[in-house]
């Protein structure tokens, strides 16, 4: 199967869980639970996981699967197959709130590289995909970054832990970041942040996030032109573009000067490496 085929299938594949986020959104029937004690998670997230579980396993059977609540075991990774990498809901807080920036979130990856992606938004009408090598689109609209070359005119986005004892070393980065760029936004969705970085909404975006939550982001982001990488490096054995940790996505000139801001922020609050 081509990329094209398969991205035509995934693109499908989230607007139809998008439509059982929206009727369960109209229909307020889900209840909800915490997992590790604060993260929330809704009976929505379960079975739109398992509507997607059990359409690729009935299509891709050879293929692995890394996702938020069925299959969260990370060291699928590494394997030299297909695996498909998904998150049901990006932004479980915001549905479970009425708010809109909410998405389903597909990628398929081959020997660690992140091959297709799609982010479809069914709050807000969007859905962004990409092939690698070969552009980005919303809506199937050609996308591209911004041109902003300045941080003092660059409006970033980024995120924060549920876990409130991991959140004051992020407040230095959080300073450092309100006292150079134009503004900051907290959306509380990875998936969309980076959409928004690949169509220019937004011009960079920072955070440690999980692999479902930026794969098919971060590929978007990538083929519409932006600079992706990390604060510090990878670990040995963990490829590259399924690492979430100190990511740095950004227009192309301002990829270098975020990342020696964050990491001034961090020598100054004397945690480099965080």
């Amino acid at each position: 199967m081509t990329l094209e085929q398969r991205l035509e299938r995934a693109t499908q594949l989230a607007r139809d869980a998008g439509e059982r986020m929206v009727q369960a959104r109209e229909e307020q029937g889900f209840a909800h639970h915490y997992k590790k004690g604060d993260e929330l998670v809704t009976d929505i997230d379960v079975a739109i996981d398992t509507f997607l579980a059990e359409a690729l396993e009935a299509e891709f059977p050879e293929d692995a699967r890394l996702t938020e609540e069925l299959s969260p075991e990370r060291d699928v990774i590494g394997t030299k197959g297909g695996l498909w990498v998904i998150d049901p809901i990006d932004g479980t807080v915001n549905f479970a709130h009425g708010l809109r920036h909410v998405a389903v979130s597909i990628a398929w990856c081959e020997r660690g590289k992140i091959q297709m992606g799609v982010v479809h938004a069914p709050f807000l009408g969007e859905t962004f995909t990409a092939i690698r090598g070969k552009g980005a689109w919303m809506n199937g609209e050609s996308i591209t970054v911004s041109e902003t070359e300045d941080m003092s005119r660059a409006l970033v986005a980024t995120g924060f832990p549920y876990n409130r004892d991991s959140r004051p070393p992020l407040l230095k980065r959080l300073s450092a970041m309100l006292l150079v760029c134009q503004d900051v936004r907290r959306n509380g969705s990875a998936a969309l942040d980076l959409c928004d970085v690949a169509c220019g909404r937004l011009d960079a975006y920072y955070e440690s996030v999980s692999p479902w939550d930026f794969a098919a982001g971060l590929l978007i982001a990538r083929e519409a032109g932006a600079r992706t990488g990390h604060l510090y490096r990878c670990p040995d054995g963990i490829p590259e573009e399924l690492y979430g940790e100190n990511i740095v996505v950004a227009s192309p000139a301002l990829h270098a000067p975020l990342k020696r801001l964050l990491e001034d922020a961090d020598a100054s609050s004397g945690l480099p490496g965080l």
